[in-house]
This record gives structure tokens, sequence and C-alpha cells, in this order.
């Protein structure tokens, strides 16, 4: 069976062996499972921790939450009501259909239009729709963003909250040599807000890291020896890159020692902020696929 609609949930089943799993709560991707082309066993590529909470009470820790339409505090007039990360990764979404379900890929849509508690907090007319695309060694992900408004333009933020798993002390993120970033570590806003330039040729999370590089590549790897996983993004022009360390011992979700086991790497339109007149619809694209040899890069 390709495709399984539960009560929660959609799972996602190829031929060859790969699955996905989408909570309807904040669609969220929390499983994505593949093989190697030099391994038959199901490999988990994405880390949720064992604290998370899977019943809509709370945004999912792991997997790929949705980050709309602001990405951290609100900074925009229209954002003023909205909590951190804005309201769709909270949000119950709804089943819309199957986009394709053949030998090569399983394909499937949800969306979200305003509601109620929505409205209350961000009153501008929109709809959204994910579109989570599985084949043998990929998975995608498309945000679309249409204003449904007839007056007026939206502007918002967006992001895919990937939570990878890997062993975080070897994580290695390139091509980010020479790239502007923020540091949001820095123990002052001063310094939070002063633009840097990378000087490693290759990034690990070896400390704290919350780091958000501004018109990045928009194609990378993440790599740690015995594989990593390979980005390539469309609309995303932003990339955080983020682990806690320990200080992620105060995150109340968080497994012990969660944050030795995976590494946030999150595609986004996060500096600025996107910006479609009404009826116009904008498309966020993600293309995670499998690193299938082993990786080393110094």
């Amino acid at each position: 069976m390709r495709l399984d609609l539960k009560g929660d949930r959609v799972i996602l089943n190829h031929d060859k062996g790969a699955s996905s799993e989408i909570l309807f709560y904040g669609a969220t991707v929390i499983s994505w499972k593949s093989v190697t082309k030099s391994n038959s066993e199901l490999v988990e590529h994405l880390f949720v921790s064992e604290k998370a909470f899977l019943d809509g009470s709370k945004a999912v820790r792991g997997g790929i939450p949705v980050v709309f339409p602001c990405f951290g505090p609100p900074v925009h007039p229209q954002h003023s009501k909205l909590p951190q990360h804005g309201f769709a990764r909270s949000e119950l979404w709804k089943w819309d259909k199957v986009l394709t379900e053949t030998e090569a890929e399983v394909s499937v849509q949800l969306t979200l239009d305003p509601t109620a508690s929505i409205i209350a907090k961000f009153d501008r007319p929109f709809h959204l729709a994910i579109v989570v695309r599985l084949t043998e060694h990929q998975l995608a992900t498309e945000l679309h963003v249409q204003n449904t408004s007839t007056f007026d333009g939206l502007e918002f933020q967006a992001l895919f909250h990937n939570y990878f798993r890997a062993p975080s002390s070897e994580v290695l993120i390139f091509p980010l040599h020479h790239q502007s970033y923020y540091d949001k570590t820095a123990p002052t806003e001063e310094e939070r807000n002063r633009l840097k330039e990378e000087t490693r040729v290759d990034v690990d999370v070896k400390k704290y890291t919350d780091f958000v590089y501004e018109n990045a590549p928009q194609d990378y790897e993440v790599t740690w020896p015995q594989g990593g996983i390979a980005i390539k993004t469309i609309e995303l022009k932003d990339l955080v890159v983020w682990n806690p360390q320990e200080t992620g011992s105060k995150i109340a979700d968080m497994e012990d020692g969660g944050w030795e086991r995976f590494v946030c790497v999150e595609p986004g339109y996060v500096r600025g902020f996107a910006k479609i007149q009404p009826g116009e619809t904008w498309v966020g694209h993600q293309f995670l696929s499998v690193i299938h040899d082993k990786r080393t890069h110094l």
C-alpha cells in the first residue's frame, strides 16, 4: 500500500522501501526513511525528540516543522500578535488529495486556511498548501502561499525547520565559506545584528550554534562520516544552522542529550519578507537527497 491515511497522519510508502509520515497537526513531517545504494537497511533521516508532543498540544520538537508567517519573534507590524515562528506549525491542517501514486513517486497535499483562532492573531487572507513528494532516495517539500486578498499585498517569512538525525559532533555543512551571517548566540543585541563573514570552509556545530546565513547558495551538503543529506532549494534564499548543545537541557521537550543526535539545517526566507500581490502564489521548494557514500571535508 503506497498510501496509508490514518486519523492524525498520512504515511507514504515507496515501492523500493522508502517511507514518510506527515502529521496533520502542523503538516509536520515526522519520519523519512530510505535505503542507500550500499545498504539495503532502512535508515531514519529525521530526528524527533522522545519527549516531543505529537497530540496537537504543542509544536513538534523534531522532524520538519513549517515556519510561517514569521521566523523567530515577530517583527513585522502585521505579525505583532503571533508567537515565535508563527502559527503554521501549531495548527491542524486538512487532508486535501493524492497528487501522484506511481512506482517512481508518491506525493500528497495538505492545506490550511484562516480559522477563527488564526484570524484573531493574523487577519490577512491567505491559503497555504504543503506538498510532500517521496521517491526512492529523495524527500521533497513545497510550501505554497497564496494571497487570497482582492486589495492588499501579503508579506511573510517562511522556513522548513529540518531536524536531521546525525552525530552533531561530526557534522560538517558546506558550502558556506565567505557567506554573510548573523550570530544569534552573541551576548548583546548589537553583536547579534552585526553582519559577519563565515571563515570556515566547512561549518560544524560543536558549540552552541544559531547562525542565519543571508542570501545563501540554496544548494548544500550536510555530511558526517557515515553519509549525509544534500539540500537543494528554490525561493528559500536564507539558511539557518542550529544546535543548542548543552543549552538544550533547558528545553522541556528535548530528550536527554538529544542535541548530540541532530543538527538543524533550515532553508527559508527569513531575512526581510517575501511579498505577493492579491491573487498571487509564492512557492518555496526543498529537495532532500540521500548522500550514499561516506564524506569527510576538512
